[in-house]
Order: C-alpha cells, then sequence, then structure tokens
C-alpha cells in the first residue's frame, strides 16, 4: 500500500524542495516545472494505454473503455498544450513605464472610445459614460453606440458631453454596431487613428488610454488589449459565500493565461477595455460578422495583414461581471459557440486560406481542445465509475493502488507547477466545478458550432437588475442533483446491497474517484441556489485619512468603507444627522449628506446632483477598489466550501 504512494510523496518533497528557490517570471523555471509534468504525464498515460485497457472485443469493458481512453487522450493533449504556453510569460508594463519617462504621447493621435450596448439600465451606463469622459488622454471623443435606441441615454450623452450613434436595426449584433460607428466616424472630416472599445459596463480608468496608447508607438501593433477586472463578485463566489478567500473565474485567464499567450506572440482581442488601430480595421473591413465572438476574429484578421495583438496586464477598466448563474452559464456558451464559428471557418487552424504562423493556429488548437476535449471528459468523469459500480464495467482495468503509482506523481506535481505559475488561482476542485457548471451550455456550443458554425444569434449577457432574492437555478440543479443522487445509490448499491470480491479488488478506485465526484457535484448544487445580491457587494473596506468640510471648518478624519453611493466614516464627534459635508475623496470635492450615526463614527450618501454624481464616479474608479487577489490559499477556500456545505 505504501509503495503506491511513494512515487507521488517523492514529488511532493521535490516541489516543497524545489519551488522556493525559483522565480515564475524566468523561462528556464516555468519551463522545468512544466516539463516534468509533461514528462509525468506521458509516464501515466503510457502505463494507462499499455496496463489498462480492457482486451479488444464487443464487450462493454471494450465499448466504453476504448472511447473513454481517447477522450481522456484528447484531454491530455489539452493539458499538454496548456503548459506549453504557460511556459513562458512577458509584463510589458515595465516597457510602458520607460516609454512614457523618456517621451510623451503626440495629441495628434486622436482616439474614438466606442462605448456599446444594447439593454442596460441607466446606472451602469452612466458611470462608463462619466469614466469614459474624465480620461487623462489629450485627444479623444467619446462615442455611445446605442442598439437600443433609446430618447432617455440620447439625453444622457449630451448631458455628459458625449457623442451619440443609433442605427435602424441591429443586424450583426456588437459586431454590426462597431460597424456602422466605424463608417460613419471614417466620413468624419478628422478621421481617427485608434479605436478603444468598452462593453457598456466597463469604467475605464482615467490612465487607460494613456498607457494603452503607449505601446501603438509600435508600428506592428495592432491591438492592445488590457483585463477585465470585476467590481463584483461573480456567481461562484456569491453562491459559496467565498467572495473574500476566492477571486473571480477570469483572474486566470486575465491574470496568468494572456500574458503567457503575449510571450508567445498569440495574445488576442477580448472585445472591451481593449485599442485597436484605425487603418487595420480599415483593411479587414471592420470588425467581421461570422462569429459571435468577433473580437477574436479581428486579431486573425489583423494577424493576416501583419498586425499582431499584445497584452498590458494591468488593471485599467473596471466592468460587473455575470450576476447570476444563468448570465454566467449564458456567457461561457457564447464564447465556446463563437470559437466553434471560428474553428470552422476561413480562420480556423487548418484552413488552407488563413495565413497564420504556426503558432497562432496551435493556440488556435490548445482553445478549441480546452473547450470540446476537457468538457467532454467531464462526462466521462461521471459516467465511467456508475457503470462499474452498478453494471460491472471495467472500462480501466486497474485498482486504486496501480493507479496512485503513475497518477499521483503527476497530479502533485502538476497541481504544485499549476499553483506556483498561478500565484494560488488553480485550485484542481474549483476548476472541476466551474467546468461542470458551463458543462452543459459548452457541449451544446460544441456539438451545434461544428455541425452549423452559421445562423446563431448573439446573446448579451445580462448586467444590473434586482438580485436581492433567493432562488434556484432549477434546470441545472436537477441535472447535477439527478448525477450526486446516482453516484451515491452506485456506492450504496456496489458495497452494501450487492458487495462482490470483485468490489473489493477493483472498487476501490471508482469508489475514490465516485467519493470525489461527490463532493464536486455537492459544491456544485449549491451553486445552483442563487443567494442576495446585498448592496455591500459593491461596498469596499478602506483605512485612509479624508479632508471633510462641514460648517466652514475642515477635519481629517478616517474612511472606514465606500460605495458609488455613500461612504462610512470614523469619527469620534460625528455631525448630525442630516448634516451637510464635503468630503474629499481622491482629489474630488463630494458633497454628501449624514443618513446615520455608527457606533464609532457615521455615514453619509453622496449628492444626488449630476455634477457630484460625476466626481463620485471618478473618484470611486481611481481608487484601489477592487478585491486582489495575490495569492490563494487553499485551507481558506476550503473552510468556505465547508461552511457552505455544512453551515
Amino acid at each position: 500500500m505504501m509503495a503506491a504512494f511513494a512515487p507521488g510523496l517523492v514529488a511532493f518533497g521535490a516541489c516543497l524542495a524545489i519551488l522556493p528557490l525559483l522565480h515564475r517570471e524566468q523561462t528556464l523555471a516555468r519551463v522545468m516545472m512544466t516539463g516534468m509534468s509533461f514528462v509525468l504525464l506521458v509516464h501515466y498515460f503510457a502505463w494507462r494505454v499499455t496496463h489498462t485497457l480492457p482486451p479488444p472485443g464487443l464487450t462493454a469493458d471494450a465499448l466504453v473503455g476504448y472511447p473513454f481512453v481517447a477522450a481522456e487522450a484528447a484531454s491530455m493533449i489539452a493539458v499538454c498544450l496548456s503548459l506549453l504556453f504557460l511556459s513562458r510569460t512577458i509584463d510589458r508594463s515595465p516597457e510602458v513605464n520607460a516609454i512614457l519617462r523618456r517621451s510623451k504621447l503626440p495629441a495628434s493621435a486622436l482616439v474614438d472610445v466606442f462605448i456599446c450596448t444594447y439593454n442596460e439600465e441607466k446606472a451602469i451606463l452612466e458611470r462608463t459614460i462619466i469614466g469614459a469622459t474624465g480620461l487623462n488622454y489629450p485627444n479623444y471623443r467619446v462615442w455611445v453606440l446605442d442598439d437600443g435606441r433609446r430618447l432617455w441615454l440620447r439625453r444622457l450623452a449630451q448631458e455628459l458631453g458625449c457623442n451619440y450613434l443609433a442605427r435602424p436595426d441591429n443586424r450583426h449584433a456588437k459586431a454590426g454596431n462597431i460597424n456602422h460607428a466605424l463608417q460613419h466616424v471614417s466620413g468624419l472630416a478628422e478621421r481617427p487613428e485608434f479605436i478603444s472599445i468598452l462593453d457598456a459596463d466597463f469604467v475605464p480608468m482615467p490612465d487607460f488610454l494613456t498607457r494603452a496608447m503607449s505601446l501603438m508607438q509600435d508600428g506592428s501593433v495592432g491591438v492592445v488589449q488590457t483585463p477585465q477586472h470585476f467590481i463584483n463578485p461573480d456567481p461562484i463566489q456569491t453562491n459559496l459565500a467565498a467572495t473574500d478567500v476566492w477571486p473571480d473565474e477570469q483572474r486566470f485567464f486575465f491574470d496568468i493565461l494572456m500574458p503567457a499567450k503575449d510571450a508567445w506572440d498569440t495574445a488576442f482581442c477580448c472585445g472591451t477595455s481593449s485599442l485597436i488601430r484605425f487603418s487595420g480595421l480599415m483593411q479587414i473591413g471592420g470588425f467581421p460578422t461570422d462569429s459571435v465572438t468577433e473580437d477574436y476574429l479581428v486579431t486573425l484578421r489583423l494577424k493576416e495583414k501583419g498586425l499582431r495583438t499584445v497584452y498590458l496586464n494591468e488593471r485599467l477598466t473596471i466592468g460587473l461581471a455575470p450576476e447570476g448563474l444563468k448570465e454566467y452559464i449564458t456567457q461561457r456558451g457564447r464564447w465556446c459557440l463563437g470559437f466553434m464559428q471560428i474553428f470552422r471557418g476561413r480562420s480556423g487552424p487548418f484552413s488552407r486560406q488563413s495565413k497564420l504562423a504556426f503558432m497562432d493556429r496551435l493556440s488556435l488548437v490548445d482553445a478549441f481542445m480546452s473547450w470540446a476535449a476537457v468538457y467532454g471528459t467531464k462526462v466521462f468523469g461521471l459516467v465511467v465509475p456508475w457503470l462499474y459500480l452498478l453494471f460491472g464495467v471495467k472500462a480501466v482495468h486497474a485498482d486504486l493502488f496501480e493507479l496512485l503509482k503513475y497518477f499521483l506523481p503527476f497530479y502533485v506535481w502538476h497541481a504544485f507547477t499549476m499553483a506556483w505559475i498561478s500565484r494560488g488561482r488553480s485550485l484542481a476542485i474549483m476548476t472541476d466545478v466551474s467546468q461542470y457548471i458551463a458543462a452543459p451550455a459548452v457541449l451544446k456550443a460544441v456539438v451545434t458550432g461544428l455541425a452549423r458554425p452559421q445562423g446563431h444569434k448573439f446573446k448579451v449577457t445580462a448586467k444590473g437588475g434586482d438580485r436581492n432574492r433567493r432562488f434556484i437555478e432549477w434546470p441545472l440543479l436537477r441535472l447535477y442533483g439527478a448525477a450526486l443522487l446516482i453516484t451515491l445509490l452506485a456506492i450504496a448499491y456496489a458495497f452494501i446491497l450487492h458487495l462482490r470480491g470483485d468490489s473489493i479488488a477493483y472498487g476501490g478506485l471508482a469508489l475514490a474517484w465516485s467519493l470525489y465526484n461527490c463532493v464536486v457535484l455537492a459544491i456544485v448544487c449549491f451553486i445552483c441556489i442563487e443567494q442576495p445580491r446585498r448592496r455591500k457587494a459593491e461596498r469596499f473596506e478602506r483605512d485612509e485619512p479624508i479632508l471633510i468640510h462641514q460648517d466652514g471648518e475642515m477635519r481629517l478624519i478616517r474612511m472606514a468603507d465606500i460605495s458609488i453611493s455613500g461612504a462610512r466614516f470614523i469619527d469620534p464627534v460625528p455631525p448630525a444627522i442630516g448634516s451637510l459635508i464635503k468630503c474629499n475623496v481622491y482629489g474630488q470635492n463630494v458633497a454628501a449628506t449624514v443618513v446615520r450615526r455608527t457606533r464609532d463614527g457615521f455615514g453619509v450618501r453622496f449628492e444626488d446632483a449630476v455634477a457630484t454624481r460625476v466626481n463620485v464616479v471618478r473618484a470611486f474608479y481611481a481608487g484601489e477598489y477592487v478585491r486582489a487577489f495575490h495569492g490563494v490559499r487553499a485551507a481558506p477556500v476550503g473552510k468556505a466550501l465547508l461552511m457552505r456545505l455544512f453551515g
């Protein structure tokens, strides 16, 4: 028994000894860690193919075992490609700092900022417009592109000092909306040199254009993409009550994967929070309309024209994560569908029409395998243990200790490698949870996108709205609740009601596998119970001095927390309720009314006048009010999960 754990323990000890000596930014260190993961994976899979397959034939074991090992092989290819791309990384912030130190950006470089909107509410759009009209860049215009054709939005744009555009129809959804605006600005006397894209809920920080534009001094750069950060927790964080210990699901992608892709010159446009060279867009005929993820296609088409995409990993815009599970799933399904359309189209990795380089094509294969192979293998991961426990079908001819001897070293080394590279943003169980949540929509998108690439409508991800009540995402809960029930019944049947010597010999593998599945499925089921979104979700704790003005006097007090609508202060002598004060927040003088007294101070509501709202938004988004996860520890995450499951 101990012999089965020995290789895994060796890998564990080696990681503990080696990793403190390595720097994750160094390519050699990353190659060593990812390379060893690759070697251990190949070692495991060689054993898997040569020692665990059922005998060939028309038996139940073979009919399940061979498709399963094929799916596992595809998933292994996805892991290997991921390891390849993660073996490098790049940080462009020092380059930006050096450029800004030695030169000023030319004021003649006109940028048009496009805010794309369809059905978002006023409060969301107002923040974005205010942020966009308060950028530090010297020469730009802001355009609201309204596919909802709303009169109130036209008036709001005029009130806040930006341009408004609407079109008579919604053909080609977001891409068509942007192309309509491109056609408009190309006909103006002063044409832009660059275009910046913002989704309706993404508020740019003051330095957004200045820092992104610095990388455009290189004429070979067609797109500068910046990450998406979110001011609110996503549904997984909220429904597991893990907001303070677990980052949003996109942090691994934007903080770790995109810098790695950029190091291989395969970074790509993600739509919002990007800056694009106008002349390049004109060369490719505007935004492509043959995929619902038109942003990725922009990168590929520009690459064919010799213009590359670079990635600036800085927090320069802040948006809203999908606030409900339904919206979260819809978004992932749309991303997958769009990629399947790209895969089947003329810019796909195997297209003879495409002029893409080998690494660009390999990056597309990597993305395809991450959608199709990884999510497909998840289905086998649930069904294969059921078939053995209920019907005795042995898809894997090995017992638990045999598997541990070969699989555990890879699993341990890979887990340490991913945690080290991602600064703790990657935990295997949480990765499985997020993948199972999106799996039905993703697998549907894979099939429909490959079978029928064209003719799909763009599904907008709803943002905002009332989220103050608890409700259940029944379709998903029924699916995974049934899967959990079947898993539990299968365990009971095999080990209580129908115990056989065969079960004892080989069932340890199926039992361990099924127990792990039970934990993952239980977490998924709890996530399906949508928790109320309290107002504090956008309230951020602070501890910093603030100057307030009251009745002609100035005082320095401490701010305890702040939101977009108010703040709380620590003050031994709090003003009376109803008092009017002014507070200086990040250089903005904000008028406010005292609305309550607290145990150690008082709370205020910011004035609702337009000028005050402008100051509040610019002050709020100039601060560091996004939850930053520089590292995640497994213990607090595990504690949060246990409290949610059993608390």
